[in-house]
């Protein structure tokens, strides 16, 4: 399997990943942390994708996709963090003043877990902010000690996926997800 990755471009490719099986359902469409909650909360049914299909046209893009022989098989969001609602996110902590670029969301499709994609994908996501300039990395998965993470929770990623692409701790944080703690995982990309 021959795993390739290119900026999330194509809208029908995003909604693959990220949308629903219905287009009019409320879901995530992942946005909650890209958009401030105000305005994620006024999105229902097809608008939600109609604001997605805006930022997939913008550069750069809301993030990343990893495809297996022309498939879609994951997706990861990656942005400055300036433009996202960890700018503002109290839980999430700032640790300087540097132009940071944040990777909130890797997702794999069912069927192509366990191959390696949210490695490529996390690899991919640290490549498209390098190319945009982005001076550091951050990501802010759960610090799961080695413990299962739900699924439906994993899209943040582990410690240790972070860890295994070079990231290091940078600081603890007051977010908790599925009764994990996160913690600001970093990549200094100036070096």
């Amino acid at each position: 399997m021959a795993i390739e990755i290119r900026p999330a471009t194509d809208f029908a490719d995003v909604r693959t990943l990220v949308g629903p099986k219905r287009p009019d359902a409320n879901v995530c469409w992942c946005l909650s942390y890209r958009i401030p909650s105000r305005q994620n909360q006024q999105l229902h049914g097809t608008e939600r994708g109609e604001f997605v299909k805006k930022l997939v046209a913008e550069d750069p893009p809301p993030g990343i996709l990893a495809y297996d022989g022309g498939e879609p098989v994951g997706w990861a969001a990656v942005h400055p963090r300036a433009d996202t609602g960890f700018a503002t996110n109290r839980r999430i902590p700032h640790v300087d003043a540097r132009e940071v670029w944040s990777i909130w969301c890797i997702r794999v499709r069912p069927g192509h877990r366990g191959n390696g994609i949210s490695h490529a994908l996390l690899a991919g996501a640290v490549d498209l902010a390098r190319t945009y300039g982005a001076p550091v990395v951050e990501g802010y998965p759960v610090d799961n000690a080695g413990q299962k993470v739900d699924l439906t929770m994993a899209y943040v990623g582990t410690r240790k996926l972070f860890e295994d692409a070079g990231f290091t701790k940078a600081a603890d944080t007051e977010s908790v997800l599925n009764g994990f703690p996160r913690v600001l995982m970093r990549l200094d990309l100036a070096q």
